[in-house]
């Protein structure tokens, strides 16, 4: 049998606006897993790891870095390590000389990588208002508005 999915439910918050709880919302233990999940993929590295081994399939070492850009030898190796760690990523160590390491998503990494996909289509659709608001924002910076 499979799992049964609990409902999403609506409240009110405290400003008075309706949002959603969802199942296991005040379970500290999962909350704890959530921040954690949220804190170590949504720094840019994880998420750019992701996209170029998602665009890419299976990825040599060097490769991967390469399509990263701009990423430290040092940031890529604790960045795969973590995601090994977790389960995204599946590494392969061949053995010839010199080693040959391979790197590539793992299903639980291709489904983290649908869920943020949302993310990409966000920005998206959203990318010129963030642009007026950067744009109004500095013109009122610059003249001391909103700021204490």
């Amino acid at each position: 049998m499979g799992k049964t999915k609990a409902p999403v439910k609506t409240v009110l918050t405290k400003a008075k606006t309706a949002r959603k709880v969802y199942p296991g919302e005040d379970d500290p233990r999962l909350q704890a897993l959530v921040r954690e999940i949220i804190e170590r993929v949504a720094d840019k590295w994880t998420m750019l790891v992701l996209e170029a081994l998602d665009e890419h399939g299976v990825v040599r070492f060097t490769r991967l870095g390469e399509l990263v850009g701009e990423i430290s030898q040092k940031m890529l190796t604790k960045t795969v390590r973590q995601m090994e760690k977790d389960g995204l990523v599946k590494r392969t160590v061949h053995p010839v000389i010199p080693p040959r390491v391979e790197y590539e998503l793992t299903e639980l990494g291709r489904s983290l990588g649908e869920a943020f996909c949302g993310v990409w289509v966000w920005a998206l659709k959203n990318g010129e208002e963030i642009e007026r608001a950067r744009v109004e924002f500095e013109r009122g910076a610059g003249r001391g508005i909103g700021m204490s």
